[in-house]
């Protein structure tokens, strides 16, 4: 297998951990790596190049793919000109703040016959697959609404983050996409999308302006429905998702790191992540912060279950790339649909909440 060569863009939380996992697996290298204020000292960790100039890495001959993991209002640029100079690109989730964006940053990749790869990290969890897997032998019938909550509750911040505005996050639905996105594998793309919300708690010095409570309801193709809850106004936090079919009901528990079956009452259950260790890794995770919504920071020590995920994806990335076919249960990462699908809803919604009705999705 030939080795691929990366150049890093964007030195945070997840842009350092994905430049490190790419640094020790086998069959890549890190080059070069571009972009915030810790690139310098990411570059000198993984004895590698801190390049001022965007336009001078993805031009580099000793680069093969470009890794986005900038702030989500600054993707465009680095994905475009990626493309242009024949690189492959893995784009952070999410892939852009409007569809308009998402779509030319795909159809780019595309013109370019370079791989584009959306960050949709939940795709390669144990315990999504195996939701997958359970609904597609028929464990609950025919799957007629799912509902998922992600919500918390924040404090006032001395410094407030780029993820809390949303000219540069696009607010909770946008940077916490993953259960909009895992929906829509599970149940379809949504043809209509209502929302109701608002800041009702955060607002003034110490906050941002994104709206801390999100109440969405989607109604999908064969007309079964699925509704959701995110934000920061809830001090009872959840993270979950249940999908509830005509012969039984699951549970994707992220909270405390499981997914259950429920047939008739019998209950099966299996791990969230890779190990035991793992799920209670993540579980405790929920305990320290108190219901509050947690940000990692790109000083912050990344999770081992987080970084397990990690490894996954970038070996996926790497494959790829490397010529060797995609696996049927992420393929929608690499052919556009799941990135183009979740900003479309995720605009509608967003639409649906300033214009008080009912979006249609075409």
């Amino acid at each position: 297998m030939k080795s691929v060569r990366f150049g890093i863009v964007g030195s945070g939380y997840f842009g350092g951990e994905l430049a490190r996992t790419l640094h020790r697996l086998e069959g890549s290298s890190v080059v070069a790596v571009h972009g915030g204020s810790r690139a310098e000292l990411l570059a000198e960790e993984l004895h590698c190049e801190a390049i001022e100039s965007l336009e001078d890495l993805v031009q580099r001959d000793d680069i093969d793919a470009i890794i986005v993991a900038s702030p989500s209002h600054a993707h465009k640029e680095p994905v475009m000109l990626a493309a242009k100079h024949g690189k492959h690109v893995f784009c952070e989730k999410p892939i852009a703040l409007t569809l308009t964006d998402c779509e030319e940053m795909v159809q780019a990749c595309k013109s370019a016959g370079v791989v584009f790869m959306a960050g949709h990290i939940m795709h390669f969890m144990n315990g999504v697959n195996q939701v997958k897997a359970w609904i597609a032998s028929g464990e609950i019938g025919r799957p007629l609404v799912c509902h998922a909550e992600r919500t918390g509750w924040e404090d006032k911040q001395a410094n407030v983050s780029w993820k809390k505005n949303n000219a540069t996050s696009g607010g909770h639905l946008f940077h916490h996409i993953h259960e909009l996105d895992f929906l829509q594998a599970i149940m379809g793309p949504a043809v209509s999308v209502c929302m109701a919300g608002g800041n009702l708690g955060h607002q003034g010095e110490g906050f941002g302006d994104e709206e801390d409570v999100l109440l969405l309801t989607l109604v999908f193709a064969d007309g079964t429905l699925g509704t959701m809850q995110y934000g920061s106004g809830f001090r009872w936090g959840e993270h979950f998702v249940k999908i509830n079919g005509t012969e039984g009901a699951i549970l994707l528990d992220l909270k405390h790191s499981k997914v259950e079956l429920n047939q008739n009452g019998h209950i099966t259950s299996r791990h969230l992540n890779d190990s035991a260790e793992e799920d209670l890794e993540r579980a405790r995770s929920y305990q320290n912060v108190d219901g509050a919504v947690a940000y990692g920071t790109a000083a912050s020590k990344m999770p081992s279950w987080l970084a397990a995920l990690i490894e996954k994806e970038m070996s996926a990335f790497r494959d790829t790339v490397n010529g060797i076919p995609v696996g049927e249960s992420v393929k929608m990462l690499f052919d556009g649909t799941a990135a183009t699908t979740s900003i479309a809803t995720a605009e509608a919604a967003m639409t649906s909440l300033r214009e008080k009705k009912w979006i249609s999705l075409s």
